[in-house]
C-alpha cells in the first residue's frame, strides 16, 4: 500500500542530494550529510513532504539507512512539519531498515496517525517476532476507531500464521464477514493461507469461490492450499480451471503445482508442466528450478534432475544442497560426494544442510576417512554446534563403528532434538550394545523429549537383541498410549521383539492386528515362524504374502528356505530355491546357499551338499562351511568335517566354535589323540572356548548361570529343585544320554555333569521364582545338547509348564512332553 502511494506523480523540488561512501562512523556521517542537506534546502522555507517521502522511499529501496536518518535529521531541524503521508513513509523506512525501537519512538511522536501508521508498525513487530506487541497495537487501532480495511485484515492474518496460531483466523474471519471484506481478493487469499496452514481445505475452497475478482495471487493461493494439504488431484483440477480462465501462472503457481505432481508421482503431467514453464521462461527462476529438481528426483529420474540442475542459470547453495541431499537419500552416495566436490570447485560455500547431506552419504558408504575430513571442515567454519550437522556426524561415526566418537558428540551437543537422541539410540543398537540403547531411551524420557516412531522402533529392536521382553512389553504400552502402534515401522519392530523374546503367539497377534503391512512385515513373520521351528506356518504366511500381491525379495526366501531346512522339507526347499530364480528373477546369495547346504547336510545328503557348494558362482563364505561342519558333526563324518573345519579356520583362525566341533567329531569317533591335538592347537594359538551360559529375565533383572555355577544367592534352593527333578524324571523313564559328554570319564560322572548344565540351573531357578501359569523363557549362547533337550521335554510334562529355550540356532517350545522342533534340530 505504501509503495503504491509513493509511486504517485507528485511535484518534486530540485534536490541536489550528494550520496557519498561511508568514511566515518554512523553518527558522524549522518551529521555531515545533514549539514549538506541544510545547505541544499536553505533556499526554501516550506517543507515539501512529498519530496522528503520520495527520497525516503529511495533509501528503503536501496537499503541506505544512513542517508535516511540524515533526511530525518533535516526534517527535525525544520520543525517536524511533515504531513501524515510522509510520516508514514518515514515510519516504514525505520521498520524496513530494522530500527524498530526508532520506529516505535517515531510512532509515539507522530502528531496524527491513521490505519497505515498502525499496520506499518504491526508489520515491523511481526517481522521481529514480537507478536504480542503486534496484537496489542492492533487492539489499540481498534479502540481508537481507525478503519478496519483490507490492509489491516491481510496483515493480521499473516501475523496469525507467523505466530503459528492460524486457528485465530476463524475469529478474524467472522469480523471480515461482518464488514463485507470476504469478497476482496487480497483478504480472501490471506484467509485461504490461514486455513491452509490449519488443514481446513473445504473452508478455504468456499472462501476462494466467494472472491468476486480472482487474480493470479488468489488462484495460486488455492493451488498451494491443495498442494500443501496432500489434495494433489484437486490442485491439478484448480490449476486446469485457472488456465481455462486465461491466466498465466507465475513462479509460485508452478512451484505448487509441481509439488502436487510429486505427491501423485505423475511424472508425465509434471513433464507437461515443465513444457509450459519453458514456454513462459520461468525455468530461469531458482524457485521453479528447485521444484523441478524435486519433481524428477522424487519420481526417481535423477538423470533428468541433473539436466535441470545443469541448465539453471544461477546455482546457489540451495540448489547444490538439494541435489546432494537427493543423491544421498536415493542411495547414490558416490554421486552425492562427487556433487559436493563440484560445489566446492564452483566456489559455493556449503551450508549446514549441504554438509549434513554429504555426511549422510559418508555414513551410508561407511567412509570414516572422508567423514573425518568433513568434520575438520565443519570445525573450521564453526558449524559444529548446528544440530543438523552434529546429528549427521554422530551417524557417520556410529555407522563406521566408532560409537565412542558419537557418544562424545552427543555429550558436547548444545542443542539436542529428537533426532539427536534417536541417532545415539540407533547407534548403540547397531553396535550391539542394547543395554546402553535402552538406558539412553530412559534418559530421553527423563529429559522430557518426546519419542518418535523411530525412537520406539529402535528401542524395541534393542529389547529384541537382549530378549528383554518385560521392557519390550512396557514399550508396547507406550506405543499404544502415544498411538504409534499403528505405525508400520513400530509394528514391525514389535513383531520382531516378541518373536526374538520367544513369544511367537503375541508376535502373530501383532501381525494380525497391523492395519498396513509391507514386505518387512511379511518377512519378519516368516522368519519368526522359521526361527521357532514352525516351518509349515512359515510357508503358509509366504503363500498369504503371494496371495496379497506382495512381491517377495531376497530376505523373504532366506526365511522360506530357512524354514524348509529347519523342518527337513527337502522337496519344498528345492522347489522354492528353483522358483526364486525362475519365477521372481532373484539370484541366490550366500544366505540362500547356506540354507540349502544345511538342508542337504542335516538330512545326511552330504554329497549333494558338496555338489551344491561346487556350483556356487562365487567363493563360498565361512557360513557355508560352518553349515557343512555342523551337518558332519550330526552324522559323524570325520573326514568331510575335517575338510570343512579347515576351510573355516583358513578364513577365521580364531574361531573357537570350529575347534570345539572338530574336537567333538574326533571324540565321538573315539579318536582321543586327535582330540588332544585340537586342544593343544587351541592352546598354542591362544583360542579359548566360549563358556556355556544361560540366563533368564525376571522383573527387569537378568540372572546368569554357567556350567556347575554355585555363585547364585538361591543356589541351595536350585540344587534342591534339581534333585527333585532328577528323581521325578527317572520315574518317568528318563535315561541319561552320556554320549553327549565328550570326555574320557565314567558314566556316573558324566551323568552328574549333565545335571550341572547351565540351562538346567536356569530352569530350576525359574521353577522356583516364576509364577505358575507363566511361560518360562531361557536363553543360551550355545547349541542345546541332546540330553538337555530330552530332559526338558520330560520336565515340561511333569511340571505342566511351557518352557521356551532359545539357543544359538533357534527356539525350542517344550510343552506336554514334546518340542516344537519335532526333534529335528
Amino acid at each position: 500500500m505504501i509503495k503504491l502511494l509513493c509511486q504517485r506523480r507528485i511535484p518534486m523540488m530540485n534536490l541536489a542530494i550528494c550520496f557519498r561512501p561511508i568514511k566515518h562512523g554512523f553518527v558522524t556521517h549522518a551529521a555531515h550529510f545533514a549539514e549538506e542537506e541544510c545547505v541544499n534546502y536553505a533556499g526554501s522555507s516550506d517543507v515539501d513532504s512529498y519530496a522528503y517521502a520520495s527520497n525516503l522511499q529511495q533509501c528503503v529501496l536501496h537499503a541506505e539507512p544512513i542517508e535516511g536518518k540524515a533526511l530525518h535529521c533535516q526534517v527535525v531541524k525544520r520543525g517536524n512539519c511533515l504531513d501524515l503521508f510522509a510520516f508514514n513513509v518515514l515510519l516504514n523506512f525505520y521498520v524496513k531498515s530494522g530500527f524498530l525501537s526508532d520506529a516505535c519512538a517515531l510512532f509515539g511522536e507522530m502528531p496524527e496517525r491513521n490505519t497505515i501508521s498502525f499496520v506499518t508498525l504491526v508489520q515491523g513487530f511481526g517481522e521481529a517476532n514480537r507478536f504480542f506487541e503486534a496484537i496489542e497495537l492492533f487492539r489499540r487501532l481498534h479502540r481508537e476507531g481507525h478503519e478496519l480495511n483490507a490492509f489491516v485484515f491481510t496483515t493480521l492474518l499473516k501475523l496469525c500464521v507467523s505466530m503459528e496460531m492460524p486457528e485465530f483466523g476463524t475469529s478474524i474471519h467472522g469480523c471480515i464477514l461482518k464488514l463485507g471484506h470476504d469478497s476482496n481478493a487480497f483478504v480472501g487469499t490471506a484467509l485461504i493461507d490461514a486455513y491452509s496452514v490449519c488443514g481446513i481445505v473445504d473452508v478455504a475452497r468456499d472462501i476462494f469461490d466467494g472472491i468476486l475478482l480472482k487474480d493470479m495471487v488468489s488462484w495460486t493461493g488455492m493451488v498451494a492450499c491443495y498442494s500443501e494439504n496432500d489434495c494433489c488431484r484437486e490442485a491439478l483440477e484448480i490449476f486446469s480451471k485457472m488456465r481455462n480462465a486465461g491466466l498465466i501462472p507465475n513462479n509460485y503457481t508452478f512451484f505448487s503445482i509441481l509439488k502436487a505432481c510429486v505427491g501423485l508421482e505423475e511424472i508425465g503431467i509434471g513433464k507437461s508442466i515443465h513444457g509450459c514453464i519453458l514456454k513462459t521462461r520461468y525455468e530461469l527462476d531458482n524457485y521453479v528450478g528447485i521444484a523441478l529438481l524435486d519433481l524428477y528426483t522424487g519420481c526417481g529420474d535423477i538423470r533428468d534432475a541433473q539436466w535441470v540442475f545443469e541448465d539453471m542459470p544461477m546455482r546457489d547453495v540451495i540448489s547444490w544442497s538439494f541435489m546432494i541431499a537427493r543423491y544421498a537419500q536415493s542411495d547414490q552416495s558416490e554421486a552425492a560426494i562427487d556433487m559436493f566436490y563440484q560445489m566446492r570447485q564452483a566456489f559455493v560455500i556449503p551450508n549446514q544442510f549441504s554438509l549434513a547431506s554429504v555426511l549422510q552419504a559418508c555414513a551410508t558408504m561407511g567412509s570414516l576417512f572422508l567423514g573425518k575430513q568433513i568434520h575438520c571442515h565443519v570445525m573450521k567454519v564453526g558449524l559444529n554446534t548446528d544440530v543438523f550437522v552434529s546429528n549427521a556426524l554422530m551417524d557417520v561415526y556410529a555407522k563406521c563403528g566408532v560409537i565412542e566418537n558419537s557418544e562424545a558428540l552427543f555429550v558436547d551437543a548444545i542443542n539436542k532434538n529428537d533426532i539427536t537422541w534417536n541417532t545415539i539410540i540407533v547407534g548403540y543398537g547397531q553396535s550391539g550394545d542394547g543395554e546402553k540403547a535402552l538406558t539412553m531411551f530412559v534418559n530421553m524420557l527423563k529429559q522430557e523429549v518426546m519419542p518418535t516412531e523411530v525412537t520406539y522402533s529402535s528401542a524395541l529392536r534393542a529389547c529384541a537383541s537382549l530378549a528383554a521382553m518385560d521392557m519390550g512389553m512396557q514399550l508396547h504400552s507406550f506405543t499404544v498410549k502415544m498411538k504409534f502402534d499403528n505405525d508400520i515401522v513400530v509394528g514391525n519392530a514389535l513383531l520382531d521383539m516378541y518373536a526374538k523374546c520367544g513369544n511367537i503367539k503375541d508376535a502373530r497377534l501383532v501381525f494380525d492386528m497391523m492395519r498396513k503391512r509391507d514386505e518387512v512385515s511379511w518377512n519378519a513373520m516368516i522368519s519368526a515362524y522359521s526361527m521357532h521351528g514352525m516351518g509349515k506356518e512359515a510357508l503358509k504366511i509366504f503363500q498369504s504374502m503371494h496371495d496379497s500381491c506382495f512381491k517377495p525379495n531376497k530376505l523373504t526366501f532366506v526365511g522360506v528356505l530357512s524354514a524348509c531346512s529347519n523342518m527337513g522339507l527337502l522337496d519344498e526347499g528345492q522347489a522354492y530355491f528353483t522358483s526364486m530364480t525362475r519365477d521372481y528373477g532373484i539370484e541366490p546369495c550366500i544366505e540362500h546357499y547356506t540354507c540349502m547346504v544345511w538342508l542337504f547336510g542335516r538330512l545326511g545328503k552330504l554329497d549333494k551338499a558338496m555338489e551344491l557348494i561346487a556350483k556356487i558362482p562365487f567363493e563360498p563364505s565361512v557360513m557355508i562351511w560352518r553349515a557343512l561342519l555342523g551337518a558332519c558333526v550330526i552324522h559323524n563324518d570325520v573326514e568331510l568335517g575335517r575338510v570343512a573345519a579347515g576351510h573355516v579356520l583358513n578364513m577365521e583362525p580364531q574361531d573357537d566354535a570350529t575347534y570345539i566341533l572338530l574336537s567333538n567329531i574326533y571324540a565321538t569317533a573315539k579318536r582321543w589323540g586327535n582330540v588332544a591335538h585340537v586342544r593343544k592347537t587351541m592352546k598354542k594359538k591362544g583360542v579359548k572356548k566360549e563358556p556355556g551360559l544361560s540366563w533368564i529375565e525376571m522383573q527387569g533383572v537378568t540372572h546368569y548361570f554357567t556350567v556347575g555355577d554355585t555363585s547364585h544367592p538361591d543356589i541351595r534352593l536350585i540344587n534342591g529343585m534339581l534333585e527333585s527333578l532328577k528323581i521325578r524324571t527317572n520315574r518317568e523313564g528318563y535315561v541319561p544320554n552320556c554320549n553327549v559328554v565328550l570326555l574320557d570319564i565314567e558314566d556316573d560322572e558324566k551323568e552328574r555333569l549333565l545335571w550341572l548344565h547351565s540351562e538346567r540351573l536356569a530352569l530350576a531357578f525359574a521353577l522356583i521364582r516364576v509364577p505358575f501359569g507363566s511361560p518360562i523363557r531361557i536363553l543360551k549362547n550355545l547349541r542345546i545338547c541332546a540330553d538337555c533337550h530330552a530332559t526338558l521335554k520330560v520336565i515340561s510334562k511333569i511340571v505342566q509348564r511351557e518352557i521356551v529355550v532359545r539357543d544359538i540356532n533357534r527356539y525350542h517350545h517344550f510343552q506336554d512332553g514334546a518340542c516344537s522342533c519335532g526333534d529335528y534340530w
